[in-house]
């Protein structure tokens, strides 16, 4: 990496996470004693090399507090209605420091391995390309809704992850593009998409799932501690 990339985090931390089914934002949900946020956070902290970190928290939350932050390189913005609207604010944010890349990280993936983050960083900045986590699809996929319609071959299927890494001002412009054509705006590597711009697949552990709901909180927490049990 060279000395003078400067590299800065975005959270977006502003969803209710409707599918978990409680009684607030999945984010706080207490995982082995602490909120899931927390651990994704402190996760991100070990990246030494990043300068700054962007949560983005929506203005209604009464969860947050700046004492959840880890460390004096992390500061918070408001978030937006989607996931895109939030990233785009924090990207906002971000201007006065004006970093060369961003990577973008799921407030609900604690579990991510910082070897596969420093190997997406590696790999972005060497081909001077954007790229993403992802792990191969292993399962047989089927198409349909109540019946099946067809099986989807899966030689080329990737499961996406976070973190996701683009250069600041192409992201930026990529996605002020894609909200203002009304795209359906998934992840940061579909606004990039759109824009017909690269995107690398950087092969990925299987195990940094996202919390979604309620089944994979006892998953997340076993996960957490196998983690833990490999760093003893």
């Amino acid at each position: 990496m060279k000395r003078n990339d400067k590299l800065a985090v975005v959270i977006p931390a502003a969803g209710v996470g409707s599918r978990m089914q409680a009684q607030m934002p999945k984010q706080y949900i207490p995982l082995l004693g602490k909120p899931i946020l927390v651990h994704t956070l402190e996760k991100l902290a070990g990246l030494e090399c990043v300068s700054q970190f962007m949560v983005a928290v929506s203005k209604e939350d009464g969860y947050f507090s700046s004492a959840l932050l880890p460390d004096s390189r992390f500061s918070h913005c408001e978030g937006g209605q989607e996931r895109a609207d939030s990233v785009l604010l924090a990207l906002k944010a971000l201007a006065p420091s004006r970093p060369d890349w961003v990577l973008v990280h799921d407030a609900a993936r604690p579990l991510v391995a910082l070897d596969d983050i420093h190997q997406l960083i590696s790999q972005c900045i060497n081909q001077q390309q954007g790229g993403i986590l992802a792990a191969k699809v292993k399962d047989t996929i089927k198409r349909g809704a109540e019946l099946v319609q067809e099986t989807v071959p899966r030689a080329s299927l990737w499961q996406a992850f976070t973190p996701q890494m683009f250069r600041y001002e192409e992201l930026l412009a990529a996605l002020e593009f894609g909200l203002s054509q009304g795209a359906n705006i998934t992840d940061e590597a579909s606004a990039m998409e759109l824009q017909n711009q690269p995107v690398q697949l950087i092969a990925a552990r299987t195990d940094n799932i996202k919390i979604t709901t309620p089944e994979d909180l006892p998953l997340a927490e076993f996960i957490i501690q196998q983690q833990g049990k490999q760093h003893d």
